[in-house]
């Protein structure tokens, strides 16, 4: 079978790898260059800490296939580094006391750690918190080095071709007309647009049930030693579904968050890139039109806590910038596929977690089009 798929984001890119895996031939078609949205903007966090009961079985199945790419093509950059969540207060220990003593903490690799324990894992973190939140599933990858290094490993098999710079203007049964005029023919054709949810989008499947979410991060120059795992801080409990609980009730009730971080509805998570600068973030903003520029008070919140954490000065701040992403309506719903006809349809909208599920959800949806 021959697949068209529009869109060169992680989400495209993974449908294209498991329909090569397949034996199928795939031809992809990019409106930038290189992909430029949160594709490459993320943390590179494969991030199975937080994810809800509902979407462990996926998340642990992407975690997986993660690890076996990384095998097969190095330069992913993937590793299994794990995270810590670093709690500062009672009751975010409580949270972390909670989450480490949960029915699903093995399947997790949860472990509470006191402070000595945290530090024997991870010595960068020298700075002030109570206890740490171990899970060692977590792992990342390189987000800015991925894509071309899966291209490449495609490309290989000689039945996989990338137009970067080439925008989609019309899908007609399985073919695909470029702005160049030139004539892409599939049996089927695969949409992963991303946060782009207007134009084509809208032309093949009108207005689907996504919203788009903005934040912003920042990376250092080189720290100058390791940081063996990413970390986080408590506030992250407040976003991720796997902490839902009573002691996540009594956090929200009695302690509320400083002010920046609440009113940019922020956490701390921080991972080191191979070249040793470290990425930091984030901020989440819902409502739209979102503000052209960066904000600068969160990034000194940021910047506070990551240097409470860690004990020292954070090196130089060498880059900011501000992302996009697609995220599904319906908090149940793991992704959104839209059926514009017998061979289109539209998959978007894994809402932050299109780094950590993209594998396992190409495959999904491999299966559920019987390729």
């Amino acid at each position: 079978m021959r697949l068209v798929i529009i869109g060169g984001g992680l989400l495209g890119t993974a449908h294209a790898l498991a329909a090569i895996g397949r034996g199928h031939e795939v031809v992809q078609l990019e409106r930038e260059v290189e992909a430029r949205g949160a594709t490459v903007r993320n943390f590179g966090l494969v991030w199975v800490s937080g994810r809800s009961a509902s979407e462990m079985a996926i998340t642990l199945r992407s975690r997986q296939l993660w690890e076996e790419i990384g095998g097969k093509v190095p330069g992913v950059g993937f590793r299994a580094a794990g995270s810590i969540t670093l709690v500062r207060s009672e009751a975010e220990l409580a949270v972390a006391e909670a989450a480490a003593a949960s029915d699903s903490a093995a399947e997790r690799g949860f472990e509470l750690l006191d402070v000595e324990q945290v530090r024997a894992i991870n010595p960068a973190v020298r700075g002030k918190f109570l206890a740490g939140l171990h899970c060692s599933t977590d792992a990342a990858v390189e987000s800015r080095q991925a894509l071309p290094a899966l291209r490449r490993y495609m490309e290989a098999s000689e039945r996989y071709t990338f137009f970067g710079g080439t925008e989609a203007r019309t899908v007609t049964g399985g073919t695909v007309v470029d702005d160049r005029g030139r004539r892409h023919e599939g049996d089927l054709v695969l949409v992963c647009p991303g946060a782009a949810h207007t134009g084509l989008t809208r032309e093949l499947v009108g207005d689907i049930p996504v919203r788009r979410v903005r934040l912003q991060m920042m990376q250092t120059a080189p720290l100058g030693e390791s940081l063996t795992t990413a970390i986080a801080d408590g506030d992250s409990f407040r976003y991720y579904p796997a902490f839902a609980g009573e002691e996540l009730d009594r956090l929200n009730r009695e302690e509320a968050q400083p002010f920046t971080a609440a009113r940019h509805k922020m956490q701390l998570l921080c991972v080191q890139r191979l070249h040793g600068g470290l990425t930091i973030g984030d901020t989440h903003e819902y409502d739209e039109p979102f503000n052209f520029d960066v904000d600068e008070a969160p990034y000194e919140h940021l910047t506070s806590v990551a240097e409470e954490l860690l004990g020292r000065k954070l090196p130089q701040v060498v880059r900011r910038w501000a992302g996009v992403y697609s995220q599904s309506i319906d908090p149940g719903a793991i992704v959104t596929r839209a059926r514009a006809s017998d061979t289109v349809w539209v998959v978007t909208g894994p809402g932050g977690r299109g780094m950590t599920l993209g594998p396992a959800l190409g495959e999904e949806t491999a299966d559920l089009l019987g390729l």
